[in-house]
């Protein structure tokens, strides 16, 4: 026994095993079956993990607390996150949120593969602007609201609830009309930009409420050009869904919907954009789709202006970011659909 336990200690050891191997008398006193139970034990103990002991289901709470704590970021990226950033969480246990693994039933390209490029004219700089058709066709926006997630519609009608709150019901009002003014002045002062009315539209924007969203995104409009449509209606012919581009130019060499939007406080990624990426695709899909575009678009632009000045944010997408969106898009036109 005590050889034993002395052949142990020393199989513990680099080099030590070998070198009893190379005695004869371990040889005789201690067969090859002793060896490897030896070497057996040792193995079982050094795998051996003492988390598998632990009771799971007991720090079930305690777990789930730790690992949602990461939730609360500095610059949040979804509209829950805000929420819970700016009012705290409405509750001790929120439920996760599921990636959207699902895919459209009723399956449409991005690109139309049987749309007819033309060569592009030289002759007219002038950008499209088609009427925007009034049919029983429901909006990019409309869709977009209507299938909104309830977990997106009780932090908006909670966020709602706060400026009211701090505004009052009347002041609230005059609070959404003047941004969607601000809104309204701002695109059409870069209409006037984009038209060749650089300095109409400077002098109309330095004594209003756009001066500090087109000081914005001064940098932005140096990457822009060929415009070849502004405030433009789009339709898709397949999916019968309708909507208004904010424009339809090159940024940095390459063919984009463009989506101007306003804002308060800082967007730099594109996950703050919320829905915006959606709209986009939409609109690319239905110029992609529609006859009165002899182009087709690939990629999207979601740029939002500061009023007080601040530097812009241009967040681009690419092919495949829109495509993923498009499909995305897909499935909240297909929800729109089977609720009306």
């Amino acid at each position: 026994l005590v050889r034993m336990q002395f052949l142990q200690i020393l199989s513990r050891k680099t080099g030590s095993l070998e070198m009893l191997f190379q005695i004869p008398f371990c040889q005789k006193q201690f067969p090859y079956t002793c060896l490897s139970t030896s070497a057996c034990v040792y193995s079982k103990k050094k795998k051996g993990n003492s988390y598998e002991q632990v009771d799971q289901e007991k720090y079930k709470n305690l777990v789930h607390s730790v690992t949602s704590y990461k939730t609360s970021a500095q610059t949040p990226e979804t509209i829950l996150e805000e929420d819970n950033l700016l009012y705290g969480p409405p509750s001790k246990h929120r439920p996760p949120i599921k990636a959207g693994t699902k895919t459209p039933k009723n399956w449409v390209p991005l690109i139309n593969p049987s749309k007819r490029i033309l060569p592009v004219s030289s002759d007219s700089n002038v950008p499209m602007k088609i009427g925007l058709q009034r049919t029983k066709m429901p909006s990019v926006t409309r869709i977009l609201q209507q299938t909104l997630s309830p977990q997106q519609v009780f932090y908006l009608e909670r966020w709602k609830q706060k400026m009211i709150e701090q505004l009052g019901k009347e002041g609230f009002e005059e609070y959404t009309k003047n941004l969607f003014l601000q809104g309204e002045l701002f695109h059409s002062a870069l209409e006037s930009i984009f038209l060749s009315e650089e300095m109409a539209a400077k002098e109309q924007g330095q004594d209003d409420v756009v001066a500090g969203y087109l000081s914005s995104v001064e940098h932005v409009l140096e990457d822009i050009s060929e415009v070849k449509a502004l405030e433009s209606g789009v339709h898709h012919e397949t999916l019968q869904y309708l909507g208004l581009v904010d424009c339809v130019a090159k940024y940095r060499g390459r063919l984009c919907v463009i989506d101007w939007k306003t804002s308060e406080k800082p967007k730099p990624f594109l996950q703050n954009t919320y829905d915006n990426p959606l709209q986009v695709a939409a609109y690319i899909g239905a110029i992609n789709h529609d006859a009165n575009y002899d182009f087709q678009v690939r990629c999207g632009l979601i740029v939002i202006a500061y009023k007080d000045g601040s530097p812009a944010h241009p967040h681009f997408m690419d092919p495949d970011l829109c495509s993923q969106y498009w499909n995305k898009w897909l499935l909240r036109l297909e929800e729109y659909m089977d609720k009306n």
